[in-house]
């Protein structure tokens, strides 16, 4: 009979483990999903504002003798505006480069209509994904036009302040939701964790009564909490990032954009996991461990 309910309690043990890491696992994958979400949506972000550029167009009131020292100087102010803090990249479109686009866009096959002369050399600057804000831009701009060499830089001001404030609104409401995502994976981690301790009340309460320390009770319970915490967040990330890779894969693009950022994301999500397991643990046990006895009935 002994042997028959020691049996049952044990599944009953292995069951009550079994729900505990499925139910960490679960959530610390919709968690981390968020997380992988969040920093995508930054970096395509980011990517947006790197298309938004503005064209540096050089002095072109200069004598055609002078073409080479000119193509010089040009070269030379090139490289300048390269290393600029707002500049992320820059192209040297030359006055031939520039009639060609003319004629592309215009749809024309003939020289005719206009000599390549007419456009000026210019410099097309993709700013930095931070000097993109409205705040900013005007002295990204002042910066290249400080340049000697620069005469004027053109920029679509409207297009670029609505990206901006439309893609901004969009991170927020993804990183609105992340946070979401945290608080209730607090929340149903702690919740099975307290229905888990729940179940052993009247053995926590035992021990006391037989004079066992609160450190000493407490000690199992938290190791057991390492334990399932850490299991439950290793298949939650396991299966994040199986879900993740079939994803991308399908969709033909990287798995791996920035390994420091995946870093950070892993050692986020198994941190939560055991952190909030353990942290659960030890407030479920606590409030058994100074409760009475007759409360244990109605707790």
């Amino acid at each position: 009979m002994a042997k028959s309910v020691d049996e049952f309690n044990k599944k009953r043990l292995r069951s009550s483990n079994i729900t505990v890491v499925i139910s960490i696992a679960l959530v610390l994958f919709l968690l981390g999903l968020m997380g992988l979400i969040l920093i995508n949506a930054q970096k395509y972000s980011d990517y947006i504002k790197e298309q938004l550029v503005v064209n540096a167009y050089f002095d072109q009131n200069y004598d055609a003798k002078d073409s080479v020292k000119i193509v010089k100087l040009e070269e030379e102010t090139f490289k300048k505006v390269q290393t600029l803090a707002p500049v992320k990249r820059a192209t040297y479109i030359s006055r031939e480069a520039a009639a060609k686009e003319a004629k592309i866009s215009m749809g024309i096959d003939s020289d005719a209509l206009f000599e390549e002369n007419i456009f000026p050399s210019s410099i097309e600057v993709a700013l930095k994904p931070e000097y993109v804000d409205p705040a900013k831009i005007d002295e990204a701009i002042k910066i290249i036009k400080s340049v000697p060499g620069i005469v004027d830089v053109k920029n679509d001001s409207t297009l670029m302040v609505g990206v901006y404030n439309n893609l901004n609104r969009i991170l927020k409401w993804i990183l609105g939701f992340s946070v979401l995502f945290l608080v209730l994976a607090v929340v149903l981690i702690n919740n099975s964790i307290r229905l888990k301790i729940f179940s052993k009340r009247f053995i926590i309460k035992t021990m006391q009564l037989v004079g066992a320390k609160r450190r000493f009770i407490l000690k199992p319970f938290i190791v057991e909490a390492v334990i399932l915490g850490a299991i439950g967040s290793v298949i939650g990330l396991l299966a994040l990032f199986g879900v993740w890779y079939y994803f991308t894969s399908q969709i033909g693009s990287e798995f791996v954009q920035d390994n420091k950022q995946y870093f950070w994301l892993v050692l986020l999500v198994f941190g939560v996991g055991v952190f909030i397991t353990v942290l659960s643990t030890v407030v479920a046990t606590w409030r058994f461990l100074k409760s009475n006895v007759d409360d244990l009935y109605y707790s």
